[in-house]
């Protein structure tokens, strides 16, 4: 079992296998052209997976794989398949911007994968085009379709963006609701990396959706970032607030990137490579690795509101 230093139990891995991504979205990764790290310098799946196998065995439970866009990396499905042969029970999920979804979600959930987190941030195709910039939102609506038609389970998550998007946010809502799955709004994260002017915070979130409709806040469950909130009739949605640090007391997760570095928060800056050693087929030292980034792990994040992040989200996964 992982137990960091403040006595949490940390059971939850993201993995991102790609920094690459077929959207320039706004708040994320806006300007081309990109540079993007070479390929060498990425760890193979086979390498991957051996400090996954490391990581599972240390107590992991539950591993969602991330990008950038993780659906643009070759192989993805077996790598899948590779997790989950060696651990079954594991929970594994996918976070997507569903672009490329509609044609291998099928053979993801064969190999194995569970769930998806689909990035959805209007249903209007000018907006998407506009949030994205590139025509998205029919190829984008197809995959999530077909995911659900396919049985995978489906959460949404929306960044409102300010003079943007923020006129859809009920729209988004009923359009979840009817379909059968959660939406989750993001609080925009202000980072060097992108291009808005400002998003909704949860409140303004909140006083929109009720104007038409009564919520009532739930509690908050286990270490997930997400603070529900339910409709009269069930419904649930929930808005993720980076802003704060009430979550941070049950946080149970570390990131791994594509090049090796292992992360033990978002917002922390610090992080130690597991590459050489994993390439070199000492488990034992990337078993110490992990240990060491998992004593580092900050009690709070270390979120700067006013400054932001120079860290970019589409290295980390999210």
């Amino acid at each position: 079992m992982l137990i960091d230093q403040h006595n949490r139990v940390v059971n939850y891995l993201r993995v991102s296998v790609t920094e690459r991504c077929n959207f320039r979205c706004q708040y994320c990764m806006p300007e081309k052209p990109f540079s993007w790290v070479p390929q060498e310098n990425l760890l193979s799946y086979e390498d991957m997976f051996e400090f996954i196998k490391v990581s599972i065995d240390e107590g992991i439970t539950k591993i969602r794989l991330t990008g950038g866009e993780p659906l643009l990396r070759a192989g993805l499905p077996n790598f899948i398949k590779m997790i989950s042969d060696y651990s079954p029970t594991i929970d594994l999920a996918l976070t997507t911007n569903a672009f490329l979804l509609e044609d291998v979600a099928q053979e993801l959930k064969d190999a194995g994968l569970k769930r998806l987190n689909i990035s959805l941030d209007s249903l209007k195709p000018e907006v998407a085009h506009h949030i994205a910039q590139k025509d998205v939102l029919k190829k984008v609506l197809r995959g999530i379709d077909k995911a659900q038609e396919i049985g995978l389970g489906i959460k949404i998550n929306c960044v409102p963006l300010e003079d943007i998007n923020d006129g859809e946010i009920v729209d988004l809502l009923e359009h979840c609701k009817n379909k059968g799955y959660e939406i989750r709004f993001i609080e925009y994260m202000e980072n060097s990396h992108a291009n808005v002017k400002s998003g909704l915070n949860s409140a303004q979130i909140q006083k929109i959706i009720s104007q038409k409709y009564n919520i009532t806040k739930g509690e908050r469950v286990g270490a997930s970032p997400s603070q529900d909130y339910f409709l009269d009739d069930g419904y649930k949605f929930g808005i993720i607030e980076p802003h704060l640090d009430d979550f941070c007391s049950d946080c149970n997760r570390l990131r791994i990137t594509a090049e090796g570095y292992l992360i033990p928060c978002l917002y922390f800056e610090d992080a130690l490579s597991i590459a050489d050693a994993i390439k070199a087929k000492d488990i034992k030292k990337a078993a110490e690795i992990l240990k060491l980034v998992l004593k580092n792990k900050p009690e709070k994040n270390k979120w700067n509101s006013e400054e932001g992040s120079d860290r970019a989200f589409y290295e980390t996964g999210g």
